[in-house]
């Protein structure tokens, strides 16, 4: 068996053996096999394809390129949940409590903002004192305890991955389903949860633009998990505006502090208790989904998420008083400037990639993984998509501490807000369940 071999045999169309997909990650995450020939692979995938049965088989060997959590011991169907990304999507942070207050233990492993879509880990660490760097044994028992663990990836926690998408990202093979879905469901499965409800996100914020696409990327990473022997369920959501009103790390956690205290924007909370009912589902703490959104409701009015959050914070070393008086905990802007309406009309449709994009200059995200990020940094929109507005209504609060860039900002939300003469047809958020 040589690299050749099988970079031939995939150039050509052909369907790569479970033995040579395993050896070649095996090979290339050692060192053994170098970038170029690994990249000649990846463009040979990229432009011919991957059947069923090779993605999972390429998942599975990324995934045990490196430790696999055993979460065995630990009682009850653990549940995850990912979202492939968006502007202003915050859900993991209120789910978690809510479902692990509800008894479904949630193990969950997340990743940084990177481009115009924010991340978890930063939201949380703009926390005073919140780490994010857990240890295995560290991560093992704060779920154990206290029924869920929110964490960074660790080094050892499917390096294949890592590999790989450093080099997608500099020979054009970053946008490929099969790439992506092994990609995605390596990391997920590594951390050892039993089963996985997918947020597959569509529209101009997401990564996945055309509803086809999101499809097939759903129904790729679902046939993965259940190749596994996996619990899955998956959604598609639309992502053609921020979910929610805040974009920004700090500001995020603001507004999932005000959704726990029963308080949160209706859109943010469509998505969240539907994705949430599924996993009490799958956690065999409801029998249907909506028994399980009635569950979740309950959980948010009788102050339950709320605590089970304080109790996260207080695990991962946050300071807890965010719960209670988060402008006094959270870093807060200098300045706030405001995007105003330039003509009458209605809110018909927003460049949300463009609204992630103005985020990331303002300094809520990054373009490289080292770049610095303003915790309290965003925007706050005023108005959504169907609204009306008067010339010189507030559209969008942006927050900044730098004044010209805030400016800059707000020239650049007005130019991808689209206002005009008749309302716009509404359109679900939640457009399929699989």
């Amino acid at each position: 068996m040589t690299p050749y071999e099988i970079i031939y045999k995939k150039r050509n169309g052909g369907e790569l053996s479970a033995s040579e997909i395993k050896w070649f990650i095996a090979s290339y995450t050692s060192g053994a096999i170098p970038d170029y020939q690994t990249a000649a692979l990846l463009m040979a995938i990229f432009l011919k394809g991957m059947t069923a049965a090779e993605t999972t088989e390429l998942a599975m060997a990324m995934m045990n390129s490196g430790r696999v959590f055993d979460l065995s011991d630990i009682p009850g169907i653990k549940v995850d949940k990912h979202s492939t990304g968006g502007v202003g999507d915050k859900v993991s942070i209120i789910l978690a409590p809510m479902v692990a207050a509800a008894g479904v233990p949630v193990p969950m492993v997340s990743g940084r903002g990177l481009g115009h879509t924010g991340g978890t880990l930063d939201k949380l660490e703009s926390i005073p004192g919140f780490r994010t760097n857990l240890s295995y044994d560290e991560f093992r028992h704060t779920l154990a305890r206290i029924g869920l663990a929110m964490m960074g990836q660790t080094p050892d926690l499917a390096p294949a991955d890592k590999k790989l998408y450093a080099l997608r990202d500099v020979t054009a093979t970053v946008d490929c389903i099969p790439l992506i879905a092994a990609s995605i469901m390596s990391k997920k499965l590594a951390e050892g949860a039993d089963g996985l409800v997918l947020d597959v996100k569509t529209g101009s914020g997401a990564f996945m633009q055309k509803h086809q696409d999101a499809l097939e990327l759903t129904r790729t990473m679902t046939a993965i998990g259940q190749g596994m022997g996996k619990k899955m369920k998956a959604l598609i959501t639309g992502m053609n505006q921020p979910l929610g009103r805040a974009v920004g790390n700090a500001l995020e956690i603001e507004e999932c502090v005000e959704c726990l205290k029963g308080n949160g924007p209706q859109d943010l909370m469509e998505v969240t208790y539907a994705l949430g009912a599924e996993m009490l589902v799958m956690g065999e703490r409801a029998s249907d989904a909506g028994s399980g959104k009635r569950i979740l409701e309950q959980i948010v009015s009788s102050g339950q998420g709320l605590e089970k959050f304080r109790e996260m914070l207080a695990a991962h070393g946050g300071d807890v008083k965010v719960a209670d008086d988060y402008k006094k905990v959270l870093p807060q802007a200098k300045h706030v400037i405001e995007a105003k309406a330039e003509r009458a009309g209605y809110i018909h449709s927003m460049d949300n990639r463009e609204v992630g994009m103005a985020g990331v200059f303002l300094g809520c995200g990054r373009l490289k993984m080292d770049d610095v990020i303003d915790p309290s940094a965003g925007f706050i929109f005023e108005s959504r998509i169907g609204d009306q507005v008067k010339a010189g209504d507030t559209m969008v609060k942006v927050l900044c501490n730098d004044e010209q860039k805030g400016k800059e900002a707000v020239s650049r939300l007005q130019e991808c807000i689209t206002i005009s003469e008749t309302k716009p047809e509404e359109v679900k958020l939640i457009k399929e369940i699989i």
